[in-house]
């Protein structure tokens, strides 16, 4: 009995070593959309924190396409080990209604792990339009066809997009989907769409410049990394409000003190100066929680944007 019992001892050791031991090795960031657009930016700077509080080096891939779809049914493949993970939007509660099979079931093949940050929307155009506001857009558009980016079809700027243009501006309003923000806002600076309504951040540095024209913002107040952009509500259409966040996610049945260890690095970093700063100057807002917070608020989101998708008609094969 004896021997059987430190046979056993032994046996379970090297599983107790490796709990205790990770992260052994670097961990892998996939993000469901093309570098520069708000899950780039936000997963990039998590990333690089994150690396100074779990000791290991943090990798960041991009795997675009399908509106996050394809990024997202890769992970959920994974092992749920912690060292592949997934960073995504408010488009992953999207593509629960909007596709009628996204190749994966986003309350049970993920972990919740982190709710990072989470910006207004924004709908610019390039330069040369004439209008200096979304209400006069909109005036002067009354008749026309407008076609307009996005970082693909379902993702929260299309869906912004959509209703604010066609359902509330009565716009015959056209959609282009893009593979991320950055080609939407590239489409429109180059003048091959007019308009595009984005996450905020990558449009930050791109208004600042004068190489895009910011017409609205779709916080409720105007955001203080661009004050002089006026928002939808100003526009005429009063308590419009709509926001992308960005999270992180793990394959499904990724272990308790994994998914503790990861959520207190993160909301470490969420927390401290200059992560929050740097997000700030993108215009995102840290949006520390816990897992569980995180798994609740994702509920509602899945149910919030299943009605969105029904009432604007919006659809994806």
């Amino acid at each position: 009995m004896k021997r059987r019992s430190i046979l056993l001892a032994g046996a379970a050791a090297p599983l107790f070593v490796r709990a205790q031991a990770w992260p052994a090795k670097p961990l892998r960031f996939v993000v469901s959309f093309a570098p520069g657009g708000p899950a780039d930016i936000v997963g990039r700077l998590v990333a690089q924190a994150l690396q100074e509080r779990l000791g290991q080096q943090v990798v960041v891939e991009n795997r675009a396409g399908a509106g996050g779809n394809i990024a997202a049914k890769y992970v959920a493949g994974q092992p749920a080990d912690g060292y592949t993970l997934l960073v995504t939007t408010s488009s992953m509660a999207v593509n629960q209604t909007l596709y009628k099979d996204p190749g994966y079931d986003v309350l049970r093949d993920f972990t919740p792990v982190a709710n990072l940050a989470a910006s207004p929307n924004i709908i610019v155009a390039h330069p040369s339009e004439p209008a200096a506001d979304l209400k006069a857009f909109i005036a002067s558009h009354k008749g026309k066809q407008v076609s307009y980016g996005s970082a693909g079809v379902g993702s929260t700027p299309h869906l912004t997009a959509d209703h604010v243009l066609r359902v509330l501006g009565k716009l015959d309003a056209v959609h282009v989907p893009f593979q991320g923000a950055a080609p939407a806002l590239n489409a429109t600076l180059a003048n091959q769409v007019p308009l595009a309504s984005v996450a905020l951040p990558p449009a930050v540095p791109l208004v600042k410049a004068g190489k895009v024209k910011a017409l609205a913002v779709t916080s409720l107040k105007r955001t203080p990394s661009l004050p002089q952009v006026p928002t939808v509500a100003e526009a005429g259409f009063p308590d419009f409000e709509d926001y992308t966040w960005s999270g992180l996610f793990g394959p499904a049945g990724l272990p308790a003190d994994i998914v503790r260890r990861l959520n207190e690095a993160c909301n470490d970093a969420l927390k401290g100066s200059d992560l929050r700063d740097r997000l700030a100057a993108a215009g995102l807002e840290a949006t520390p929680g816990t897992p569980a917070e995180f798994a609740d608020y994702l509920k509602r989101e899945v149910a919030k944007w299943g009605g969105i998708v029904k009432s604007t008609g919006v659809s994806q094969q």
